[in-house]
């Protein structure tokens, strides 16, 4: 190596100079079967086509992967949440414009999380669907297994889901997705995240 001065590393905002929006984290959180995916991935779609870098973290597609070696008791969902969470954070640092979609069925975990976060870095969305309409969609047949006794510390049934108290947004997930996909997106504009 030659004695020239070490080169100083990149920071978050040389990285966000280069984009048209600055990083962000938008944490979709709800029962399973709630429509948390779904809206994640139109509001990535949307984002993708107005030019904004993204990445989806989806909590079954993490489970296969990086917490595959989790199982479901309160103590493994807390470490999923927590290693989904700073994986989040390092992507935002990247500047990148982080869709999380995940159960996280416990506000603390959900506390811990948002205070790793700079403040307008971290957006909560409640996709609030019924119980009852989780049941019926039951894409994965989970519900009816869980019912069947089949499945242990199933959130909503026999684990507890506690719901946000003050989240950035309820989506409806019973609602129309283009309306609830555009009110993520306006409210990322109004944060000053989308340029």
């Amino acid at each position: 190596m030659s004695d020239a001065a070490e080169p100083k590393p990149l920071i978050r905002a040389e990285r966000e100079e280069i984009k048209p929006h600055r990083g962000a984290l938008v944490w979709f959180t709800g029962l399973s079967g709630s429509g948390k995916t779904t809206l994640a991935r139109a509001v990535e779609r949307q984002l993708h086509a107005l030019g904004v870098h993204t990445y989806r973290l989806d909590g079954d597609v993490v489970r296969d992967g990086l917490n595959g070696d989790l199982g479901f008791s309160p103590d493994d969902r807390r470490e999923n949440v927590r290693r989904i969470a700073e994986v989040g954070r390092l992507m935002v640092d990247a500047g990148l414009v982080v869709l999380v979609a995940v159960i996280a069925p416990y506000t603390s975990d959900r506390a811990t999380t948002r205070a790793r976060f700079g403040e307008g870095d971290f957006f909560e969305v409640w996709v609030d669907t019924p119980l009852e309409v989780c049941e019926q969609r039951d894409p994965k047949g989970l519900y009816k297994r869980a019912r069947a006794g089949e499945l242990k510390d199933f959130t909503g049934i026999s684990a507890p889901y506690e719901v946000p108290e003050d989240p950035e947004l309820r989506a409806i997930g019973a609602g129309v997705l283009d309306e609830q996909r555009e009110r993520v997106i306006a409210m990322l504009r109004e944060a000053a995240v989308l340029g």
